[in-house]
């Protein structure tokens, strides 16, 4: 595997929840793809929906399953300068506009004759200075906590545009190229003037007090450019946001990445993984069995099929060791018996050890993985999973 620091690729899981299985199977692939050098990022950019805590889980589940990283963990809530640095950018040459349009506006708007599914019908686009003046206005007196800002747009000059697609089916499999719609996307979303933040006020951001709300396709794009990513690996349910966010990064002038968007997991019942299933995260299994991160390796790895062959009697043997107790374990139990609170604080540093030296075993399952990783061979359906039998086989 090469020792470079610089990375290939990038995890970037949102820190809304604990990570399903699904997720942990994507961060794997992703990892394996690019051969070990591989980043985490924290997509953390909508600040009222994650958490610090998860993100410490997150973070934890994804390197008890053997996963290392390199270079150092970048969060969105650190780079806003970035964003409106890029924003700035585009502003200048005339590439934006405000949006007046509520939900319901966008709504009512693709449900006309003709209109396009999915993609903004252009509405706020050719506004005269007098239309966006008024309507400014009116926004401005809106709202709950002393008014609103309009939603900041691309205006876009295409309707489509093509991206290196090297996995899913929806690609020419002779060229690897995708191609998809872009439209008129949000750069900065609007909403409530942030108190104190207000035009004139000790808090003026300059940009009409809701500044930090910038949207996930401007910020994925800068930050893989930041972190000189070469490829993106994710689930293909995003596989129609690769051309909206390569051509966003034509336009700011950044370096191409290609893609590769992977199958889901899904449940029971068919429906992409989530909550309703189940024991569905590291967390939830582990309360069953405290070794189930080898299992979970183990399940991941064989889910892959062809892909990741040479590494199933591995991640098997692992399994079955990870499942019973640690002699060291049973050693430091008979000790806090002989000994009272001495051995008992043995014991638990003994524990930690012991989680420790799983992770490093996961690790080795994975190199061993990444000698014969193959990502033509990836099975190209939905993976299904089903906890109840993942936790009583």
């Amino acid at each position: 595997m090469s020792t470079s620091t610089q990375p290939a690729g990038r995890y970037a899981p949102s820190p809304s929840g604990d990570l399903h299985i699904g997720n942990l199977r994507t961060a794997v692939i992703a990892w394996l793809r690019a051969a070990g050098r591989l980043a985490l990022r924290i997509d953390d950019i909508d600040a009222q929906r994650t958490s610090p805590h998860f993100t410490s889980r997150q973070r934890a589940d994804l390197e008890e399953l053997g996963l290392r990283f390199v270079g150092p963990v970048a969060r969105q809530q650190e780079t806003y300068e970035h964003y409106e640095s890029a924003l700035q950018d585009l502003q200048r040459r005339g590439l934006v506009y405000e949006c007046f349009c509520s939900r319901r506006d966008i709504q009512d708007a693709v449900r006309a004759p003709h209109a396009i599914p999915g993609r903004y019908p252009g509405t706020c686009r050719d506004l005269s200075v007098e239309e966006a003046g008024r309507k400014r206005e009116e926004l401005a007196a809106g709202g709950s906590r002393g008014g609103r800002v309009p939603a900041l747009r691309l205006r876009s000059d295409v309707s489509s545009w093509e991206v290196t697609e090297l996995f899913a089916a929806e690609a020419d499999p002779l060229t690897r190229v995708y191609a998809g719609d872009v439209d008129d996307m949000v750069l900065r979303r609007g909403g409530n003037i942030l108190p104190g933040c207000a035009p004139g006020e000790p808090g003026d951001d300059g940009a009409g007090g809701h500044a930090r709300d910038y949207a996930y396709n401007l910020a994925v794009v800068v930050d893989d450019a930041l972190a000189h990513v070469r490829e993106v690996v994710r689930g293909d349910d995003l596989l129609s946001s690769a051309p909206r966010q390569a051509y966003l990064a034509h336009l700011l002038g950044l370096p191409e990445v290609q893609y590769v968007h992977v199958p889901l997991v899904v449940g029971p019942e068919g429906r992409r993984l989530a909550k309703r299933d189940g024991a569905v995260t590291l967390a939830q299994l582990r309360a069953v069995d405290p070794g189930a991160s080898a299992r979970v390796l183990e399940w991941i790895l064989g889910s892959l099929g062809g892909a990741a062959a040479g590494s199933a009697g591995a991640a098997e043997r692992l399994a079955a060791t990870s499942a019973a107790p640690a002699p060291a374990d049973t050693a430091a139990a008979s000790s806090s018996a002989a000994a009272g609170g001495a051995a008992a604080n043995a014991a638990a540093a003994e524990a930690a050890a012991s989680a420790e030296s799983l992770a490093d075993r996961n690790h080795r399952v994975l190199l061993e993985a990444l000698e014969s990783f193959d990502l033509g061979k990836l099975p190209r359906d939905s993976v299904p999973f089903d906890p109840d039998h993942f936790i009583s086989p």
